[in-house]
């Protein structure tokens, strides 16, 4: 016999796996932690390699005329990103913690710009670790964690057409004191800006950059998903978190 209930607690999961994968659509920049890196797997040169090539020959430029170019030490930086489930119903499905561990990139703080890249396929899903910091309190199965990784990189951030996630930033100033940030978001091959409050900490070797921003998914024309009438829903707003190092070479 079917009950009501064993169908709304399996359209919860079915949220749960493909929400995160909306939710990351306007994955930008960023965030705090000493977790082990992950390797870059290798992927067969695209359009968006070619780009990250000719990025990396700008600086290149840049350092070569004499400027001060930094570039991102991914083994001490960081990007959290928190999708939080809301509605009547919440109870019945998952928050989640999305996390690079990869971040690549380049500052050049005279020219006030900074370019800074994460591979999709690289994002970690639901880190126990990492969920405990969130404070959340439920545990996934590794079932639902994998059918979330999986519907984010193939049915909604198509990692193999867009296998980046590229933060740029222009007319920043290195401060050691809050200030606004306004990073050009590239997801999905969408641009888009955003405000960011980040603090700068600048020295002659290295610079980091900590703050967190909320994102909206309605502002990059996501409708956040939702079920049974709008009583199961993911939450419009995602808490990022960043914390990034670039070194002098």
């Amino acid at each position: 016999m079917d009950f009501p209930l064993e169908h709304a607690m399996k359209d919860a999961v079915d949220l749960c796996r493909l929400t995160l994968a909306r939710t990351l659509l306007v994955v930008s920049l960023s965030a705090v932690a000493g977790c082990v890196p992950q390797q870059m797997r290798p992927t067969g040169a695209g359009p968006a390699d070619a780009a990250l090539d000719g990025l990396k020959r700008e600086y290149d430029g840049l350092a070569r005329s004499g400027q001060p170019v930094f570039e991102v030490d991914p083994a001490r930086s960081i990007v959290i990103i928190e999708v939080r489930r809301a509605g009547t119903l919440a109870n019945l499905g998952h928050d989640h913690v999305v996390a690079s561990h990869d971040l690549r990139g380049f500052v050049a703080p005279r020219e006030g710009r900074a370019d800074v890249y994460m591979r999709v396929a690289d994002l970690a899903v639901d880190e126990p670790a990492l969920r405990t910091a969130a404070g959340f309190q439920t545990e996934p199965s590794a079932a639902d964690i994998a059918g979330t990784r999986n519907n984010m990189l193939t049915r909604v951030l198509e990692a193999d057409e867009h296998p980046f996630v590229v933060v740029s930033v222009s007319n920043a100033r290195a401060e050691a004191t809050p200030g606004g940030v306004h990073p050009t978001l590239t997801v999905n091959g969408v641009r888009r800006a955003q405000d960011v409050e980040a603090t700068i900490d600048a020295t002659n070797e290295t610079i980091r950059v900590t703050g967190s921003t909320v994102v909206l998914q309605t502002d990059f024309g996501i409708r956040p998903f939702s079920i049974l009438g709008g009583s199961l829903q993911v939450a419009d707003a995602l808490t990022v978190r960043f914390d990034i190092i670039a070194r002098r070479p």
